[in-house]
């Protein structure tokens, strides 16, 4: 419990370096809920970068927002997001609307020059998310889909046991993100189909990222796909489980060993916004974990898109006498440094012209999205809108 408090007091009251005298000034394209916690903290623990502006498209908000986080510039109204693009000063956009807003506001801020880290899913279509990349390498801006669990030394290590052959043939993988009903609201945004909600977009993009991570490939096939909906939310899955065929892993021990490489991974993804209380009024726990299965052992990582809070590593191995071992591991990196904070480690790196610690590609992205749709599918409810706005990219 010492530990967690003193981890949550770091996050919230980090340690304050002093500033570059050119630090990277960003902008915020909205006034989200996760800003603070994804952008405006870690930036407080980094010499090189400062929040600069906020636009929302009431400038009240945009000046209670700027004042409650001591954002120099406050944009408002309707032609706010616009405006903050045009300012020279900023030299980086987080983008974290609405997911039907990616595409049209990563294009403007790209076309204005500015590098943008934007909010996961990248878009509401892989050949969205494409055009974005595309677009980016074009104009020579570094684009970054904000997988920030990618950067966190838990998620990493569980990929290096994973990896490492301790657990045989890798044969299975299950994630799994699921949460107790009254979590989202029937207002909420991400039961809107036109602003590219759901479950799979929302909590599914996690689980089917960690998947492909540790797999170390993009999927063969979706093998069974179903998602549960509701007649009030036409075309939104309030959960979706999926079946998807992988590769064997490339690490996978020889033909010729005891434990022979399978011609197939399957793994299990499960997401679920409103898990339903057991006995019918206890409230479950959030499931939250990814688990890789070998023959001759298994991972898990419980808390994957939130390890920088709480999380455990349980590694459950058997040697060649039937003797079962278990030990647990915990890779918390740097005191007070978030998943959010790793990521912006990384993005500033990038963008500063250094070599990241961790890094993933733009096809990396682009392939996730392309999955997402696939699995929609086969789910029959289909991909989410693409967006009408006509970018130029002369």
């Amino acid at each position: 419990m010492a530990s967690l408090f003193k981890r949550l007091y770091l996050v919230f009251y980090p340690p304050q370096p002093e500033p570059t005298s050119s630090p990277l000034k960003f902008g915020i394209l909205g006034a989200a809920a996760i800003a603070p916690i994804a952008l405006i903290l870690p930036v407080k623990n980094h010499a090189d970068a400062v929040v600069h502006a906020i636009a929302a498209r009431d400038q009240k908000r945009a000046d209670a927002f700027a004042k409650k986080h001591s954002i120099a510039k406050a944009y408002g109204g309707p032609t706010a997001y616009q405006e903050l693009l045009d300012d020279p000063e900023i030299d980086v956009v987080y983008n974290p609307l609405p997911n039907s807003l990616h595409y049209e506001w990563t294009m403007k801020a790209l076309a204005a020059g500015k590098h943008v880290l934007l909010e996961k899913p990248s878009a509401d279509t892989a050949e969205e998310t494409r055009r974005m990349f595309d677009y980016a390498e074009k104009k020579g801006l570094v684009l970054l889909e904000a997988f920030h669990y990618r950067f966190h030394p838990a998620t990493r290590r569980t990929k290096e046991i994973v990896d490492s052959g301790e657990l045989g043939a890798i044969t299975h993988i299950e994630t799994k993100m699921a949460i107790p009903r009254g979590f989202v609201k029937d207002n909420d945004i991400r039961m809107s189909y036109g602003l590219g909600g759901g479950c799979l977009m929302d909590m599914g993009c996690y689980t089917l990222s960690i998947s492909r991570y540790f797999a170390g490939a993009d999927p063969l096939r979706v093998v069974t796909a179903s998602a549960d909906t509701s007649s009030a939310f036409p075309r939104i899955d309030i959960g979706t489980t999926a079946t998807l065929a992988f590769p064997p892993l490339s690490s996978a021990p020889s033909a010729a060993s005891p434990d022979a490489t399978p011609s197939e991974i399957t793994t299990t993804m499960t997401t679920q916004y409103r898990l339903a209380p057991r006995l019918g009024f206890i409230p479950q726990f959030p499931q939250v974990y990814v688990r890789a299965v070998g023959t001759r052992g298994e991972v898990s990582l419980f808390n994957f898109p939130g390890p920088w809070l709480y999380h455990y590593i349980t590694v459950k191995t058997t040697d060649e006498n039937g003797v079962t071992k278990t030990r647990t591991e915990k890779a918390y990196g740097d005191d007070g440094w978030t998943t959010y904070r790793h990521q912006l480690e990384a993005f500033i790196d990038k963008v500063r012209g250094r070599t990241p610690d961790h890094w993933y590609d733009a096809q990396d992205s682009v392939s996730n999205l392309q999955w997402i749709e696939r699995i929609y599918e086969a789910t029959g409810l289909g991909s989410r809108p693409e967006s009408t706005a006509q970018i130029a990219t002369d």
